[in-house]
Protein backbone atom coordinates (compact mmCIF):
# COMPACT_ATOMS: atom_id res chain seq x y z
CA UNK A 1 0.00 0.00 0.00
CA UNK A 2 1.19 3.28 -0.64
CA UNK A 3 2.05 5.50 2.40
CA UNK A 4 0.72 8.90 0.92
CA UNK A 5 -2.23 9.70 -1.60
CA UNK A 6 -1.77 13.03 -3.55
CA UNK A 7 -4.88 14.16 -4.39
CA UNK A 8 -5.27 17.34 -7.20
CA UNK A 9 -8.43 18.31 -8.64
CA UNK A 10 -7.86 19.36 -12.25
CA UNK A 11 -10.01 22.58 -14.06
CA UNK A 12 -8.68 24.94 -16.09
CA UNK A 13 -5.43 25.01 -15.79
CA UNK A 14 -3.46 23.77 -18.95
CA UNK A 15 -1.04 26.80 -17.69
CA UNK A 16 0.16 25.52 -14.48
CA UNK A 17 -0.63 21.50 -14.36
CA UNK A 18 2.44 20.46 -16.01
CA UNK A 19 4.98 22.04 -13.08
CA UNK A 20 2.32 21.36 -10.55
CA UNK A 21 2.33 17.93 -11.28
CA UNK A 22 6.27 17.50 -11.62
CA UNK A 23 6.49 19.11 -8.29
CA UNK A 24 4.88 16.49 -7.12
CA UNK A 25 7.19 13.97 -9.19
CA UNK A 26 10.14 15.37 -8.11
CA UNK A 27 9.38 14.69 -4.37
CA UNK A 28 12.22 13.26 -2.40
CA UNK A 29 9.54 11.05 -0.67
CA UNK A 30 8.65 8.50 -3.34
CA UNK A 31 6.14 6.03 -1.99
CA UNK A 32 2.80 8.04 -3.00
CA UNK A 33 0.38 7.93 -5.94
CA UNK A 34 -0.95 11.06 -7.66
CA UNK A 35 -4.72 11.15 -8.28
CA UNK A 36 -5.40 13.57 -10.78
CA UNK A 37 -9.29 14.04 -10.79
CA UNK A 38 -10.46 15.75 -13.57
CA UNK A 39 -13.64 17.92 -12.91
CA UNK A 40 -14.98 17.95 -16.43
CA UNK A 41 -12.01 20.46 -17.10
CA UNK A 42 -13.10 21.86 -21.03
CA UNK A 43 -9.39 23.00 -21.82
CA UNK A 44 -6.19 20.83 -22.47
CA UNK A 45 -5.47 20.12 -18.75
CA UNK A 46 -5.85 16.82 -18.75
CA UNK A 47 -4.50 16.17 -22.38
CA UNK A 48 -0.82 17.92 -20.53
CA UNK A 49 -1.44 15.33 -17.60
CA UNK A 50 -1.84 12.50 -20.22
CA UNK A 51 2.04 13.04 -21.76
CA UNK A 52 3.04 12.07 -17.86
CA UNK A 53 3.75 8.40 -18.15
CA UNK A 54 4.62 7.93 -14.16
CA UNK A 55 3.09 4.93 -13.32
CA UNK A 56 2.06 6.22 -9.80
CA UNK A 57 -0.56 8.80 -11.45
CA UNK A 58 -3.96 7.88 -11.98
CA UNK A 59 -6.52 10.10 -13.90
CA UNK A 60 -10.16 9.86 -12.40
CA UNK A 61 -12.63 11.91 -14.82
CA UNK A 62 -15.90 13.14 -13.20
CA UNK A 63 -18.78 15.94 -14.39
CA UNK A 64 -18.02 18.92 -12.72
CA UNK A 65 -18.54 19.10 -9.77
CA UNK A 66 -16.77 21.49 -8.03
CA UNK A 67 -13.46 21.62 -5.75
CA UNK A 68 -15.01 19.71 -2.94
CA UNK A 69 -16.35 16.79 -5.00
CA UNK A 70 -12.76 16.44 -6.55
CA UNK A 71 -11.13 16.11 -3.63
CA UNK A 72 -14.01 13.84 -2.22
CA UNK A 73 -13.44 11.24 -5.55
CA UNK A 74 -9.88 11.42 -4.65
CA UNK A 75 -10.40 10.29 -1.30
CA UNK A 76 -12.67 7.50 -2.09
CA UNK A 77 -9.91 6.43 -4.73
CA UNK A 78 -7.32 6.88 -2.41
CA UNK A 79 -5.43 4.07 -1.11
CA UNK A 80 -2.62 5.53 1.03
CA UNK A 81 -2.32 6.04 5.20
CA UNK A 82 -1.75 9.62 4.66
CA UNK A 83 -3.71 12.06 1.83
CA UNK A 84 -1.90 15.33 0.75
CA UNK A 85 -3.75 17.76 -1.35
CA UNK A 86 -2.84 19.93 -3.58
CA UNK A 87 -4.43 22.84 -5.42
CA UNK A 88 -3.48 22.35 -9.74
CA UNK A 89 -1.80 26.31 -10.15
CA UNK A 90 0.18 25.66 -6.78
CA UNK A 91 3.85 24.12 -6.26
CA UNK A 92 5.43 21.99 -3.69
CA UNK A 93 9.56 22.11 -2.56
CA UNK A 94 11.08 18.85 -2.92
CA UNK A 95 11.21 18.07 0.89
CA UNK A 96 7.59 18.79 1.63
CA UNK A 97 6.23 15.09 1.47
CA UNK A 98 9.89 13.89 3.23
CA UNK A 99 8.91 16.12 6.26
CA UNK A 100 5.13 16.06 6.88
CA UNK A 101 5.72 11.77 6.32
CA UNK A 102 8.24 12.46 9.15
CA UNK A 103 6.20 14.72 11.57
CA UNK A 104 3.30 12.51 11.49
CA UNK A 105 5.02 9.14 11.74
CA UNK A 106 6.50 10.93 15.08
CA UNK A 107 3.67 12.52 16.51
CA UNK A 108 0.90 9.82 16.66
CA UNK A 109 -1.53 12.66 18.38
CA UNK A 110 -1.40 14.49 15.27
CA UNK A 111 -4.00 14.24 12.68
CA UNK A 112 -3.61 17.38 10.36
CA UNK A 113 -0.29 18.44 9.39
CA UNK A 114 0.26 21.34 7.40
CA UNK A 115 3.51 24.06 6.24
CA UNK A 116 3.91 27.29 5.72
CA UNK A 117 3.46 29.18 2.47
CA UNK A 118 5.11 31.04 0.07
CA UNK A 119 4.16 33.14 -2.46
CA UNK A 120 4.89 33.24 -6.38
CA UNK A 121 3.14 35.23 -8.89
CA UNK A 122 1.58 34.16 -12.34
CA UNK A 123 4.99 33.38 -13.55
CA UNK A 124 6.26 31.12 -10.76
CA UNK A 125 8.28 34.18 -9.47
CA UNK A 126 8.68 34.41 -5.25
CA UNK A 127 6.88 37.60 -3.90
CA UNK A 128 9.28 37.86 -0.90
CA UNK A 129 6.15 37.21 1.48
CA UNK A 130 4.96 34.41 3.15
CA UNK A 131 1.97 32.62 4.68
CA UNK A 132 3.27 32.92 8.51
CA UNK A 133 0.60 30.67 10.97
CA UNK A 134 0.26 29.39 14.33
CA UNK A 135 1.77 26.11 14.03
CA UNK A 136 0.51 24.45 17.48
CA UNK A 137 -2.13 24.52 20.01
CA UNK A 138 -4.68 25.08 17.19
CA UNK A 139 -8.28 26.14 18.42
CA UNK A 140 -11.32 26.82 17.38
CA UNK A 141 -11.20 30.26 17.76
CA UNK A 142 -7.47 29.92 15.81
CA UNK A 143 -9.45 28.11 12.81
CA UNK A 144 -12.05 30.63 12.06
CA UNK A 145 -10.38 33.71 12.77
CA UNK A 146 -6.40 33.54 11.27
CA UNK A 147 -7.07 30.57 8.93
CA UNK A 148 -3.57 28.78 10.20
CA UNK A 149 -3.76 25.73 7.21
CA UNK A 150 -3.41 29.11 4.91
CA UNK A 151 -4.42 27.32 1.80
CA UNK A 152 -5.66 23.90 0.02
CA UNK A 153 -2.50 23.19 -0.66
CA UNK A 154 -0.87 22.52 2.76
CA UNK A 155 -2.19 19.63 4.72
CA UNK A 156 -1.33 16.22 5.02
CA UNK A 157 -3.80 14.28 6.68
CA UNK A 158 -4.30 11.10 8.04
CA UNK A 159 -6.84 8.49 6.91
CA UNK A 160 -8.28 8.12 10.00
CA UNK A 161 -9.28 11.47 10.77
CA UNK A 162 -11.69 11.24 7.25
CA UNK A 163 -13.27 8.10 8.71
CA UNK A 164 -14.10 10.04 11.53
CA UNK A 165 -15.52 12.51 10.78
CA UNK A 166 -17.63 11.18 6.65
CA UNK A 167 -21.37 11.69 6.41
CA UNK A 168 -23.66 9.68 4.14
CA UNK A 169 -25.47 11.77 1.57
CA UNK A 170 -27.16 10.84 -1.54
CA UNK A 171 -26.30 14.17 -3.72
CA UNK A 172 -25.37 12.44 -7.58
CA UNK A 173 -27.98 9.80 -7.46
CA UNK A 174 -26.35 7.09 -5.40
CA UNK A 175 -25.82 7.25 -2.02
CA UNK A 176 -21.63 7.61 -0.35
CA UNK A 177 -19.46 8.54 1.90
CA UNK A 178 -18.53 12.39 1.92
CA UNK A 179 -15.52 14.08 3.87
CA UNK A 180 -15.25 17.22 2.42
CA UNK A 181 -18.76 19.68 2.02
CA UNK A 182 -20.32 19.46 -1.75
CA UNK A 183 -22.46 22.34 -1.42
CA UNK A 184 -21.06 25.02 -4.30
CA UNK A 185 -22.35 27.61 -1.83
CA UNK A 186 -19.65 26.62 0.49
CA UNK A 187 -17.17 27.27 -2.17
CA UNK A 188 -14.38 28.61 -1.36
CA UNK A 189 -14.89 28.37 2.24
CA UNK A 190 -15.08 24.19 2.11
CA UNK A 191 -11.65 23.77 3.39
CA UNK A 192 -12.53 25.73 7.00
CA UNK A 193 -15.46 23.86 7.30
CA UNK A 194 -13.97 20.80 6.96
CA UNK A 195 -10.93 21.73 9.52
CA UNK A 196 -13.96 22.70 11.90
CA UNK A 197 -15.67 19.58 11.44
CA UNK A 198 -12.06 17.88 12.43
CA UNK A 199 -11.49 20.15 15.93
CA UNK A 200 -15.16 19.84 16.81
CA UNK A 201 -15.87 16.13 16.48
CA UNK A 202 -12.10 13.95 16.57
CA UNK A 203 -10.01 14.36 19.40
CA UNK A 204 -6.52 14.68 16.12
CA UNK A 205 -4.38 17.79 16.68
CA UNK A 206 -3.65 20.33 14.04
CA UNK A 207 -0.35 20.54 14.38
CA UNK A 208 2.30 22.85 11.77
CA UNK A 209 5.93 22.83 10.48
CA UNK A 210 7.80 25.82 10.39
CA UNK A 211 8.81 25.32 6.81
CA UNK A 212 7.33 27.07 3.63
CA UNK A 213 7.11 24.05 1.82
CA UNK A 214 3.68 25.13 -0.34
CA UNK A 215 4.28 27.97 -2.83
CA UNK A 216 0.90 29.66 -3.01
CA UNK A 217 -0.03 31.12 -6.61
CA UNK A 218 -1.41 34.88 -6.09
CA UNK A 219 -3.43 34.37 -9.20
CA UNK A 220 -5.67 37.71 -9.84
CA UNK A 221 -8.34 35.59 -11.85
CA UNK A 222 -8.87 32.75 -9.20
CA UNK A 223 -11.17 32.56 -6.21
CA UNK A 224 -8.90 34.52 -3.96
CA UNK A 225 -9.92 37.72 -6.24
CA UNK A 226 -13.52 36.92 -5.69
CA UNK A 227 -14.53 39.06 -2.65
CA UNK A 228 -17.89 38.95 -2.60
CA UNK A 229 -18.30 34.93 -3.14
CA UNK A 230 -15.83 34.32 -0.58
CA UNK A 231 -17.78 36.71 2.06
CA UNK A 232 -21.24 34.66 1.26
CA UNK A 233 -19.44 31.28 1.33
CA UNK A 234 -17.92 32.64 4.69
CA UNK A 235 -21.51 33.02 5.88
CA UNK A 236 -22.80 29.67 4.66
CA UNK A 237 -19.57 28.33 6.56
CA UNK A 238 -21.02 29.38 10.06
CA UNK A 239 -24.49 28.49 9.12
CA UNK A 240 -22.98 25.07 8.69
CA UNK A 241 -21.12 25.45 11.60
CA UNK A 242 -23.41 26.17 13.80
CA UNK A 243 -25.20 22.97 13.19
CA UNK A 244 -22.89 20.86 14.61
CA UNK A 245 -21.11 23.16 17.30
CA UNK A 246 -24.03 25.29 18.33
CA UNK A 247 -22.97 26.64 21.55
CA UNK A 248 -19.44 27.02 20.14
CA UNK A 249 -20.63 29.18 17.43
CA UNK A 250 -23.04 31.33 19.33
CA UNK A 251 -20.16 33.24 21.18
CA UNK A 252 -17.51 32.81 17.90
CA UNK A 253 -20.21 33.65 15.16
CA UNK A 254 -19.34 37.93 15.45
CA UNK A 255 -15.68 37.50 15.71
CA UNK A 256 -15.29 35.23 13.30
CA UNK A 257 -16.79 37.28 10.84
CA UNK A 258 -14.73 40.28 12.01
CA UNK A 259 -11.78 38.34 11.16
CA UNK A 260 -12.88 37.22 7.63
CA UNK A 261 -14.09 40.88 6.72
CA UNK A 262 -10.47 42.47 7.66
CA UNK A 263 -8.91 39.48 5.77
CA UNK A 264 -11.03 40.37 2.59
CA UNK A 265 -10.23 43.86 3.26
CA UNK A 266 -6.90 42.93 3.17
CA UNK A 267 -7.23 41.08 0.24
CA UNK A 268 -9.16 44.24 -1.09
CA UNK A 269 -6.17 46.58 -0.87
CA UNK A 270 -3.49 43.58 -2.91
CA UNK A 271 -6.82 44.22 -5.69
CA UNK A 272 -5.99 48.08 -5.69
CA UNK A 273 -9.66 48.16 -4.50
CA UNK A 274 -9.80 51.18 -2.26
CA UNK A 275 -13.59 52.32 -1.36
CA UNK A 276 -14.04 48.30 -0.63
CA UNK A 277 -11.10 47.68 1.11
CA UNK A 278 -12.20 50.93 3.55
CA UNK A 279 -15.40 49.25 3.57
CA UNK A 280 -14.69 46.18 4.37
CA UNK A 281 -12.81 47.08 7.32
CA UNK A 282 -15.67 49.30 8.96
CA UNK A 283 -18.03 46.39 8.87
CA UNK A 284 -14.80 44.33 10.58
CA UNK A 285 -14.93 46.75 13.42
CA UNK A 286 -18.83 47.23 13.76
CA UNK A 287 -19.14 43.73 13.56
CA UNK A 288 -16.27 43.50 16.44
CA UNK A 289 -14.53 46.59 17.35
CA UNK A 290 -12.58 44.20 19.72
CA UNK A 291 -10.83 43.00 17.36
CA UNK A 292 -8.14 46.30 17.55
CA UNK A 293 -7.40 45.27 21.17
CA UNK A 294 -6.69 41.28 20.03
CA UNK A 295 -4.92 42.39 16.81
CA UNK A 296 -4.08 46.21 16.69
CA UNK A 297 -1.12 45.82 14.58
CA UNK A 298 -2.87 44.22 11.84
CA UNK A 299 -6.02 45.92 12.25
CA UNK A 300 -4.40 49.53 11.96
CA UNK A 301 -2.03 48.50 9.36
CA UNK A 302 -5.27 47.51 7.38
CA UNK A 303 -7.17 50.63 8.01
CA UNK A 304 -3.95 52.69 7.39
CA UNK A 305 -3.77 50.77 3.94
CA UNK A 306 -7.42 50.87 2.43
CA UNK A 307 -7.72 54.58 3.32
CA UNK A 308 -3.97 54.92 1.86
CA UNK A 309 -5.07 53.26 -0.85
CA UNK A 310 -7.85 55.63 -1.41
CA UNK A 311 -6.54 58.41 -0.81
CA UNK A 312 -3.21 58.67 -1.83
CA UNK A 313 -1.69 59.47 -5.05
CA UNK A 314 -1.19 55.82 -7.35
CA UNK A 315 2.26 56.46 -8.09
CA UNK A 316 2.88 57.49 -4.40
CA UNK A 317 0.82 54.41 -3.27
CA UNK A 318 2.93 51.79 -5.37
CA UNK A 319 6.39 52.59 -3.80
CA UNK A 320 4.83 53.18 -0.25
CA UNK A 321 3.33 49.22 -0.93
CA UNK A 322 6.84 48.10 -2.45
CA UNK A 323 8.76 49.54 0.93
CA UNK A 324 6.38 47.75 2.94
CA UNK A 325 6.43 44.48 1.50
CA UNK A 326 10.15 44.41 1.09
CA UNK A 327 10.18 45.15 5.06
CA UNK A 328 7.43 42.66 5.81
CA UNK A 329 9.06 39.95 3.52
CA UNK A 330 12.69 40.48 5.70
CA UNK A 331 10.52 39.91 9.04
CA UNK A 332 8.71 37.07 7.85
CA UNK A 333 12.02 35.41 6.41
CA UNK A 334 13.79 36.33 9.72
CA UNK A 335 10.54 34.51 12.01
CA UNK A 336 11.07 31.79 9.54
CA UNK A 337 14.73 31.08 9.98
CA UNK A 338 14.56 31.33 13.55
CA UNK A 339 11.57 29.11 13.92
CA UNK A 340 13.53 26.32 12.22
CA UNK A 341 16.84 26.94 13.63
Amino acid sequence: MKKVSVIIPVYKVEKYIAATVQSVLAQTYTNFQLLLIDDGSPDKSIEICQQFTDPRIQIIRQSNLGVAAARNTGIRHATGEYLAFLDSDDLWLPEKLAKHVWHLDSSPSVGVSFCRSAFIDEADNPLGIYQITKLEGISLVDLLCRTPIGNGSVAVIRREVFDEIKFLDNLYGVVEDFYFDDDRLLHPSEDVECWLRIAVKTKWKIEGIPEPLTLYRVNSQGYSAQLVKKLNSWVKMLEKASEYAPTEMANLRDIAMAYQLRHLARRAVTLKAGSTAVELIHQALSTHWRILLEEPRRTLITLAAAYSLLVLPQSFYQKLEVFALKITGSNQKRRILKSVS
